[in-house]
């Protein structure tokens, strides 16, 4: 089926019961075929309790008390259910208490024994919710007279049955292969596949991309289905598209091509979501419009683009290849927001003083016309225009028809703009600073630029202090501002939306890094001991900036810092110092931005803009004015309820499709540098301990880029390869010290290190130390032993 149970089962969240047909709609289930698959679901669900069924109709049952979680397992068999919600306890899960799910499985898990202070709860899984490997890499051995499929990941700790396809599997024997997965593990009969591709010999010998796509099942093509459904859709703008929106085609709009596609700009990469507009109102005041693809309008719930986008969650960008959530004809040809071509947009149009500050802001649908589409190079890592000056090292393009772009000159008047939204832009991050957002002095990538050019705020919630510097940092500033507004018009009038969150670091951890870093010079103080706040890591980067063990604790503030995670409940975004924050400007690249453009239409088009119809006063919902003056519930209980509903099905969800997109991106960045590294098997080169732990430490070494940037990896200098001596674990120094020797490798040193070998699918680069280090004093004692071999199997 189409669905998964997860999914089904979002659709159940209080005790309304609800009618098949309604789910049917819900989940695109058409034919007979699905009903028939969804039938079988909702029998089996009330047979073990999950619904309860009445008069035909159905309703989650309230007193199953199970627990949903996501599993992680090792290689050695025993697994843990890792809630959702942030200070829970992490559910140990025995092998035998499985029931077939596997590594990155969303299950939900009943308590069988309560959690000790030493113990973690231990727990049955009771129901698959979703699974996470409807694919696998693998290696194809023949038993007998029946081909299986070993997986190279160990923590799935089964082989899959192979099934005959066309392909010569005589042949594919000790290949790497892209298995599909056909049949999950049923009782005791085991999971059945077939092989989707052989890839090569071993990893190092199939594609970068084909092995990134593969391990996370990235789909690379859209359904003959999906790109059916687009034919017949107008491209060009009708008189009945502009009803009701504020038309702002004659204003000067830019939109900016998103690194590295700047560089190399082709039609399939030219995904545009949003553009810029800056007029002066008087010598005090300037109207900044930041204005989004209108997707919804193109887009409509439960069509089959819309479940494939959600299913997607976020668009993958592996370097050059994009792998989007819509198809070119939605996300290029009428949505992408592309010179020349008029648009429907929802806009964002804010007042600012010229210190920056919001005085007042109006989110409106539009029809705007993009005059010029701008790539930022790569060589643009400082921007300072002016009004009268040049703005070297960008480039306009005004023809993306082809794969050879054409590049122009930026008219004056543009050129004008430009200047005007850098200097805006500065002022408005000045105003984030003041209210203790910080930035991390993170390392370039190999582009030049910020390791997050697509997520505004980075990936862990912290803004790049040499990508906010230049154009990259302009744009993130003017669309933090957008999101950030938007989030906050929606709290006001308590309407439920998609909102990103990020909690403070543990006070604990972080008082652990104030030790070392005072181990290295370097004084940090936290104001309030129990409560950590952005405004101490303000202040913590501003005195790392000082210091010559920059790098190495910038890495350890960015190490402490837990992931942005998305919920229906308004909370503080810790990164940049907000009470609320939300996505919304990129709605061709998130799914999320779009559920929250239909949350503001649903506003717009049903809220109720007065207490009653007796009333004759209206507040406008759709200006920054109305905050204050509520004091009804604006939606109507039955749509309050209804987008509650549909928002609580996708949170979870949207989650774990971030963060599988961020592992594959990152992937992709380790199995070149992992190519690079085994190419220099034997060389020595000189690097900074960046981490150590009982099993050994991790060195950072730098190598220069083709392009001039800088490339940084990481690899291990295992423990049993120090001949020298018996080292022993100083953890809260950070410290591998000889007994005899008094030689110790801390946080921060420099060594110098041969590249013993590399395993490139796993992107593990084994060293081996052969210099560096320093002295000992004589005045410690050991808190750890020597060696704790399964830490190192977790590496």
């Amino acid at each position: 089926m189409e669905f998964s149970i997860a999914t089904l089962l979002a659709n159940f969240t209080d005790d309304k019961l609800v009618a098949p047909k309604i789910l049917e709609k819900k989940l695109g289930c058409h034919d007979d075929v699905s009903q028939r698959q969804l039938q079988i679901a909702l029998d089996a669900l009330e047979k073990i309790g999950l619904l309860i069924k009445d008069k035909g109709r159905y309703r989650r049952n309230p007193d199953q008390a199970l627990v949903e979680a996501k599993l992680r397992c090792s290689s050695k068999g025993f697994c843990f259910a890792i809630q959702d919600q942030e200070g829970t306890e992490d559910i140990y899960i025995r092998e035998s208490n499985l029931s077939n799910a596997w590594n990155g499985d969303r299950v939900l898990v009943n308590i069988i024994k309560e959690g000790s202070r030493r113990r973690s709860p231990e727990g049955e899984v009771r129901l698959i919710l979703e699974r996470a490997n409807p694919s696998v890499l693998a290696r194809v051995k023949k038993q007998n007279t029946v081909y299986e499929a070993v997986p190279l990941d160990d923590r799935l700790l089964f082989d899959v049955i192979l099934k005959e396809n066309g392909i010569n599997l005589e042949n594919a024997i000790e290949y790497l292969v892209h298995v599909e997965i056909l049949r999950y593990p049923l009782g005791s009969n085991p999971p059945v596949g077939r092989v989707a591709q052989v890839l090569g010999l071993d990893a190092e010998d199939a594609n970068d991309l084909d092995i990134v796509c593969c391990k996370h099942d990235l789909p690379r093509n859209f359904s003959d289905i999906v790109v059916e459904f687009t034919k017949g859709m107008p491209i060009q703008l009708r008189k009945n598209d502009l009803k009701d929106r504020l038309d702002l085609r004659d204003k000067l709009t830019l939109s900016f091509v998103p690194l590295p596609w700047g560089l190399k700009l082709s039609p399939g990469s030219a995904i545009i979501d949003h553009g810029f507009t800056l007029e002066k109102i008087n010598d005090s005041h300037w109207r900044l419009g930041v204005h989004t693809s209108d997707v919804a309008h193109y887009v409509k719930q439960e069509t089959p683009l819309d479940r494939e986008a959600r299913k997607r969650g976020v668009s993958v960008y592996l370097e050059d290849k994009v792998i989007p959530i819509f198809p070119e004809s939605i996300s290029v040809d009428r949505c992408s927001l592309l010179p020349d071509c008029e648009r429907l947009a929802l806009s964002i149009l804010i007042t600012l003083d010229n210190e920056g500050k919001v005085e007042e802001f109006e989110i409106k649908s539009t029809a705007i016309s993009v005059d010029h589409l701008v790539s930022i190079s790569g060589d643009s890592a400082e921007f300072n225009g002016n009004s009268q000056g040049e703005a070297p090292k960008w480039v306009e393009i005004k023809s993306i028809n082809t794969t050879r772009p054409t590049e122009h000159d930026l008219s004056p008047p543009a050129l004008e703009m430009l200047a005007q939204l850098s200097e805006l832009a500065q002022k408005v991050r000045l105003q984030r600073q003041a209210r203790g957002g910080f930035e991390l002095n993170q390392p370039l990538n190999q582009y030049g630029i910020s390791p997050s050019p697509y997520d505004e705020e980075g990936i862990m919630g912290a803004l790049s202090q040499i990508g906010m510097s230049g154009p990259q940092g302009m744009i993130c500033e003017l669309t933090i501002l957008a999101n950030q507004l938007v989030a906050s018009h929606l709290k006001e009038l308590s309407i439920p939306a998609i909102y990103q969150i990020q909690s403070a670091p543990d006070p604990e951890e972080v008082e652990e890094i104030a030790k070392l870093a005072i181990q290295m010079g370097v004084e940090l103080q936290i104001e309030n001991p129990e409560a950590v706040s952005p405004r101490d890591y303000q202040q913590f980067t501003k005195l790392l900036g000082k210091s010559t063990n920059e790098r190495v604790l910038t890495y350890l503030l960015e190490s402490s810092l837990k992931a942005p995670m998305y919920s229906m409940n308004p909370a503080p975004h810790f990164g940049l110092a907000l009470d609320s924050y939300l996505h919304c400007t990129s709605p061709l690249r998130r799914y999320q931005d779009l559920m929250v453009q239909r949350v503001l239409y649903v506003v717009f088009e049903s809220g109720r803009d007065r207490k009653s119809t007796r009333a004759k006063e209206r507040i406008n919902l759709h200006h920054s004015n109305c905050h204050g003056q509520i004091t009804w519930n604006v939606l109507a209980p039955d749509v309050q309820n209804e987008l509650e509903s549909e928002l609580a099905g996708v949170v979870n969800h949207l989650t774990d499709r971030t963060r599988l997109t961020q592992e594959a991106e990152a992937d992709l960045q380790g199995l070149k540098k992992a190519a690079l590294m085994k190419k220099r098997t034997g060389e020595i080169f000189s690097g900074l301990i960046t981490g150590v732990q009982s099993y050994g430490f991790f060195v950072e070494i730098e190598l220069e880029g083709s392009n001039g940037f800088p490339i940084r990896l990481e690899g291990l200098v295992h423990v049993s390869s120090l001949k020298d001596d018996w080292y022993e674990y100083r953890s809260r120094q950070q410290t591998l010290v000889g007994r005899k020797n008094r030689k110790q490798y801390r946080l921060g040193d420099q060594v110098e290190v041969e590249v013993k070998s590399v395993d490139y699918y796993r992107q593990q680069i084994d060293l081996v130390a052969v210099g560096g280090g320093s002295t000992a004093s004589m005045d410690y004692e050991p808190d750890e032993p020597y060696y704790n071999d399964d830490e190192y199997q977790r590496y």
